[in-house]
């Protein structure tokens, strides 16, 4: 299980051995409850292998704060006080893609995009032939920052493989000529696969857990997303 900066270690992980990870919300997290759709990363750790299962996000999200534990250490429901549905950046139209998941946090995965330990089309070549579904996700740095990681990232090849990108809805900041979903846009519009924003699979509750290593299909459409995984 990781998130965050953890994606230093599980993504490497996977991509260099083959062993699945989880990313998803950080460990403080795991006594909130699961919104109805989602699963919480013990459930899905407990699975066993070749088990699917699907998670429809409940649109609707924590727009600002975290709860402060130390003085309410009992809470056990996310406050999700905004509504939000997956946005597609690329364009309209309906989208059912498939691909073997892998991805984490922009901030810490720029980092390893042309080491051994980020070698995603290495990863691809033996594990995934059908291709792959990245997802990325913006902890806090600003769409600037943000859109030169991806431009990196891209010509280093982290998305060559790609059948899909999602994209972690985030609170980080746009700057006055640059929101989030433009910088994406700007750094992977070329790539011509769909790019879904606004996922539960960033820093912002509730927390859609992603497992690194599995077959992955993802549904959107006007009235439906869903994100089915199985572990093998």
């Amino acid at each position: 299980m990781g998130f965050s900066d953890v994606s230093t270690i599980i993504t490497p992980l996977t991509l260099v051995t083959g062993i699945a990870t989880i990313h998803g919300n950080n460990l403080m997290d795991t006594p909130y409850r699961a919104p109805e759709g989602l699963l919480t990363w013990l459930d899905i750790a407990a699975m066993d292998q070749g088990t699917a299962f699907t998670q429809i996000p409940p649109n609707r999200y924590r727009s600002q704060g975290w709860d402060d534990y130390r003085t309410t250490p009992e809470v056990r429901e996310f406050t999700l006080d905004a509504p939000g549905r997956w946005t597609r950046l690329d364009g309209d139209g309906d989208v059912q893609v498939e691909g073997r998941l892998i991805g984490g946090c922009i901030e810490t995965l720029c980092n390893l995009t042309g080491t051994p330990y980020g070698d995603i089309t290495s990863f691809a070549r033996a594990m995934a032939p059908e291709g792959l579904l990245v997802y990325i996700e913006a902890s806090e740095h600003d769409a600037a920052t943000i859109c030169g990681n991806l431009h990196g990232m891209r010509l280093a090849g982290f998305f060559t493989n790609a059948n899909a990108v999602l994209v972690g809805r985030t609170r980080a900041p746009g700057i006055d000529s640059l929101t989030q979903h433009e910088a994406v846009l700007n750094a992977l519009g070329s790539l011509a696969v769909p790019i879904i924003a606004d996922v539960e699979c960033g820093h912002v509750p509730p927390y859609l857990p992603l497992v690194n290593g599995a077959r992955g299909q993802v549904v959107y459409t006007q009235h439906r997303n869903e994100l089915t995984q199985i572990l093998s």
